[in-house]
């Protein structure tokens, strides 16, 4: 049997995608190959691999146990500039936590992105071609998933949301590299529809414009709800009760809430970036600026068809990226990894 050790502290804070991807998998891990694999974690042990999902301190220190930690797999959710406009930090502690977070990702023997894009860029790092591998993002069908008209029905009463009103909805850190600032603005120039956004500041006082974006929270258009952070459970509500899924964030890596939608055969725009091109092209609609985001809203708002559409190719994307196709990848990886440990 082989002996993964995880080492993670990415369930600590709610609301980060981080904390999604890791919780999936150690779910699927369980689900699969429990007779094949032993997983513990955050355990000062010996193994055959070790799974590094965030940077702690603790957790770089623990790399130069090598004998311990048999084969070192990092996983990369962020780079330094995807940092940006996230945290708020003095420029000589940012320079410092930059370098911090490269040095981490080279104590490895391993690493895996989640987007095919970020290799050359880890490149440029001085991170080798060879010793990183792509892994996309996935959800579980079972935890995400479609509901019916019915249940639909009803979770908009619960929400006090009128069945015809056509819904907007978006999730994730309160932030400006999420695109909030244009989620809320499109609130307020379109008055007859309901906007939700699901989502808090993880970060706390140290988020970058805590401050302006906290007032905004507190003071939305009558047509804007910002829920805070919420469960899994009430997330899946929200894919299923909206028309329209919209994340005009302006970077990302594989954001969990867009995979979390399509799972649930919500219709999905985006702001027009090439890292989405590279693992979704084809599956969403996409706006290029505020503007465009604007048109194309009032555009499907009109056109139930391609709405429909829509709904099609994210249940496709949703079958791409379920936890059964990417069990096997796992799979391999793992054995891969501990063979080259040996």
């Amino acid at each position: 049997m082989i002996k993964i050790n995880m080492f993670s502290s990415a369930d600590k804070v709610s609301g980060q995608g981080v904390g999604s991807a890791y919780k999936e998998l150690i779910n699927l891990l369980s689900k699969y190959f429990s007779n094949e694999f032993e997983v513990t974690i955050n355990k000062n042990i010996k193994a055959d691999v070790t799974h590094y999902h965030t940077i702690d301190p603790k957790f770089y220190f623990s790399t130069f146990f090598k004998k311990k930690r048999g084969r070192k797999v990092g996983y990369v959710h962020f780079l330094p500039e995807t940092l940006e406009g996230s945290i708020k930090l003095p420029k000589f502690a940012r320079i410092i936590f930059y370098r911090y977070v490269i040095s981490f990702y080279k104590r490895m023997d391993q690493i895996v992105v989640v987007n095919p894009i970020f290799i050359p860029k880890l490149e440029k790092y001085g991170i080798l071609k060879e010793k990183i591998k792509y892994i996309p993002n996935f959800v579980s069908t079972k935890t995400f998933y479609e509901k019916s008209d019915t249940e639909k029905l009803q979770i908009r009463e619960k929400y006090n949301i009128n069945k015809n009103e056509f819904v907007v909805f978006g999730d994730g850190q309160v932030q400006e590299r999420k695109g909030i600032d244009d989620f809320y603005k499109l609130a307020q120039n379109n008055s007859n529809i309901k906007f939700i956004w699901a989502g808090g500041f993880s970060f706390g006082k140290i988020t970058d414009g805590y401050e302006r974006y906290k007032k905004m929270v507190e003071n939305p258009p009558e047509n804007l709800i910002f829920t805070g952070i919420v469960s899994r459970e009430e997330l899946v509500d929200y894919y299923n009760i909206c028309d329209l899924f919209l994340l005009p964030s302006y970077d990302e890596l594989f954001p969990m809430s867009v995979l979390e939608a399509l799972s649930c055969g919500a219709p999905v725009l985006l702001r027009d970036l090439d890292l989405y091109k590279a693992i979704l092209d084809g599956y969403y609609e996409y706006g290029k600026d505020y503007d465009n985001l604007n048109e194309k809203i009032h555009t499907l708002q009109n056109n139930p068809d391609r709405i429909k559409e829509l709904k099609l190719k994210s249940k496709e994307a949703s079958m791409k990226y379920s936890e059964d196709n990417l069990s096997k990848i796992w799979h391999e990886f793992y054995i891969e990894q501990a063979k080259l440990g040996d």
